[in-house]
C-alpha cells in the first residue's frame, strides 16, 4: 500500500480549471479591466425589457447634468449604477436600477442576473461569483399634468 494513497487530495476552490486555462496559458496571462467588466453589466443589465434607468438618485442628477454639457454624450454613461470587483480569475457585481411600474421586481431582477452573468463571463473568460441588484426607484411614466403642459415658448 504506498502512501500517496491515503492522503487527501486538495482541490483549488478559487477558479474552476476552465477559467484558469481561458486567462493563463502558455503564451501569457490576459487580464480584464474593471472598466470592462463595468461596462458589459451595465449593457447587459439595460438590454432587459423592464429596466428604466440605473443608478441611485444623486448618479442619475448628476448624469443628467452632464448630459446637459455642450458636446458630451446624450446619452447615460454605460457603467452608471454598476460597481464591480475583479481578482484575477473572477467578479462580483452590484447593479442599482430603476424599473419601470408593473414589472415583477423578483422576474426582472433574476432575468437581469442571468443576463449579466452569461454576458461577462462569456465576454471576458471571467467567473461571476455574484450579480447583486438594488431596485432603488421605480418609473412612473409621464403624468397627466407632465404631458397636457403647453410649451412656455412657441
Amino acid at each position: 500500500m504506498t502512501q500517496s494513497s491515503s492522503l487527501p487530495q486538495t482541490t483549488s476552490t478559487s477558479a474552476s480549471e476552465a477559467t484558469k486555462s481561458a486567462l493563463a496559458n502558455s503564451e501569457g496571462k490576459i487580464s480584464v479591466a474593471d472598466g470592462v467588466v463595468s461596462k458589459i453589466a451595465g449593457l447587459a443589465a439595460r438590454e432587459v425589457s423592464g429596466v428604466h434607468a440605473m443608478g441611485t438618485g444623486g448618479s442619475r442628477a448628476l448624469g443628467a447634468i452632464k448630459q446637459r454639457i455642450p458636446g458630451s454624450s446624450s446619452t447615460p454613461s454605460p457603467t452608471q449604477g454598476v460597481s464591480v470587483e475583479v481578482g484575477e480569475t473572477q467578479a462580483a457585481i452590484d447593479l442599482d436600477i430603476v424599473i419601470e411600474y408593473g414589472v415583477s421586481i423578483a422576474d426582472l431582477g433574476r432575468s437581469i442576473q442571468r443576463n449579466v452573468k452569461s454576458s461577462v463571463e462569456r465576454m471576458t473568460g471571467l467567473q461571476v461569483t455574484e450579480v447583486n441588484v438594488a431596485v432603488d426607484d421605480v418609473y412612473l411614466g409621464e403624468t397627466e399634468d407632465e404631458s397636457e403642459k403647453a410649451p412656455r415658448v412657441q
